[in-house]
């Protein structure tokens, strides 16, 4: 099977994340137009309903280097958010903490993750973590 080169696939992503995507409850973009190579992009998840993330929205910068997407990419939360998987000095999410960067497949999207840390922030370990004031950035 053949790959799809790095910026075909980059420009399918970003048709699909202007369209917007499911539910509105995650949304992604460039962070600048002029970023011929693609490489930073912005999103923004809504917090999941019975969280303690409920009605919060929160900021990422997510950064695909030159391999993606043979290799994840690099998640940041802008927006203070307080869970198990993001470094709480910078906003980093840790692969290491998050499955789904350290088992990375290729198939992958950026709306792959960003549902995926949605979806985490959901879960057991983090849905009832006090949050950061409304506001409050890394």
């Amino acid at each position: 099977m053949a790959t799809v080169p790095r910026n075909f696939r980059l420009l399918e992503e970003l048709e699909k994340g202007e369209k917007g995507i499911g539910d509105g409850s995650v949304s992604y973009g460039l962070e600048n137009a002029d970023d011929i190579l693609m490489s930073h992009w912005k999103g923004l998840i809504i917090g999941p309903n019975n969280t303690a993330h409920e009605n919060r929205i929160y900021s990422l910068k997510i950064y695909c280097d030159k391999d993606y997407p043979a290799r994840a990419p690099t998640i940041r939360f802008t927006s203070k958010v307080n869970m198990t998987c993001v470094d709480q000095a910078n906003g980093t999410i840790d692969p290491k903490n998050f499955p789904i960067l350290i088992n990375w497949n290729p198939k992958y999207t950026i709306e792959t993750v960003l549902t995926e840390i949605r979806r985490e922030m959901a879960s057991p370990a983090n849905k009832k973590l006090p949050q950061p004031p409304e506001g409050a950035s890394f």
